[in-house]
């Protein structure tokens, strides 16, 4: 059996959970490693046995023609130069979201993918997780009705990575591009996909990254540096989504925020029942005449054991068998106009059509 060749672009922490579910699958090989750190290329090289080692892409694509596929795994202002690249080397692509640092890249992506002919995938790794899939089952079956109302909720009180998580110039925004993205996505991927319309949000920066506390919490990227970290993106953000068929979400995701708790959750109100992620999967109707609550034996609750390995099992199968993939490039491009569209209102205090 002739193995997949998979290369690498960005071998940092999120990296690893890629390079996690290559290794499961028998007919992988992980091929080649680039980095911008030459010091962390050659510790992964030697960690996972891979000799072909680069710190510039363009060399790596252009010395590895057999490769098959890649994996962009960068800060998310090379999302779009290093896939396009990639693309245009004739290669299948995997790309962590945030899928650009904007639409306007991220349209560019999708065109190169179109050109191409590959795969470009979208790492929404949420849409792969064992709650969604719990979801999707009572979807598909008719359950909820129509979805009319949601809130995703993904609040931490003091949990701002570091890095260049907080640096605009290299990931184009705090929470809301983060950990924002995730929620939104998993949201209007159980809703059915529906084309955003409009949006009104607000964000604020009033906190900061917290890094005066001596008990923050452990989110602390890889490459964080308390003395020399920069932070000028927002902390908090809120923000109300209109789409095409009448579906409203109100949005939450913070970095720093004077909670109880960290808070992660999603709640869609459908006609005939609606339900929440809060983290076990609970479903709301009525039956007979009488308000019912519908739970599960064992857990529902997200595990990350195997989130990615499904992630990444889809993305073989689907350049291996030329299937339908589950988080296509224009899911991105629609993801990407939302955030864009939430920045200028909280610029500009007003709503923002999207086109």
């Amino acid at each position: 059996m002739e193995k997949i060749k998979i290369g690498i672009i960005g071998v940092g922490s999120i990296a690893e959970s890629h390079i996690a579910g290559y290794l499961k699958l028998e007919d992988c090989e992980l091929y080649a490693f680039c980095d911008i750190n030459e010091a962390r290329l050659k510790a992964k090289g030697e960690k996972h046995g891979v000799t072909r080692l680069f710190t510039d892409k363009d060399e790596m694509l252009a010395a590895c023609p057999e490769l098959d596929a890649v994996s962009v795994c960068t800060w998310n202002c090379a999302h779009a130069e290093c896939s396009i690249a990639a693309l245009k080397a004739g290669k299948n692509v995997l790309c962590e979201k945030p899928m650009a640092m904007n639409a306007k890249e991220a349209e560019e992506m999708k065109k190169a993918a179109d050109e191409s002919g590959k795969l470009l995938m979208i790492g929404f790794v949420r849409r792969y997780g064992n709650d969604a899939n719990t979801v999707m089952d009572f979807v598909n079956a008719g359950t909820f009705g129509e979805f009319y109302y949601g809130k995703a909720t993904y609040l931490r009180r003091a949990g701002a990575p570091g890095g260049w998580f907080g640096d605009k110039s290299r990931s184009g925004g705090g929470p809301l591009i983060d950990l924002g993205v995730h929620v939104i996505d998993l949201t209007r991927y159980i809703a059915g996909n529906p084309k955003p319309v409009s949006v009104y949000g607000a964000t604020f920066k009033k906190l900061g990254d917290r890094n005066n506390l001596k008990n923050r919490g452990g989110y602390a990227s890889e490459d964080a540096n308390k003395e020399n970290d920069i932070f000028d993106v927002e902390d908090l953000v809120s923000a109300m989504i209109r789409f095409d068929n009448g579906f409203v979400l109100s949005v939450e995701a913070s970095f720093s925020l004077n909670i109880a708790s960290d808070v992660g959750n999603i709640q869609l109100m459908g006609t005939k029942a609606g339900f929440v992620l809060d983290p076990e999967v609970k479903i709301f109707t009525e039956e007979n005449g009488y308000l019912t609550n519908i739970s599960f034996e064992g857990s529902t609750s997200l595990n990350f054991n195997g989130l990615f390995e499904n992630e990444i099992a889809h993305f073989v199968e689907c350049v291996k068998n030329n299937l339908p993939c589950r988080s296509p490039a224009e899911d991105g491009v629609e993801i990407m106009k939302i955030l864009d569209a939430i920045y200028e209102s909280a610029k500009t205090e007003h709503e923002v059509a999207i086109k």
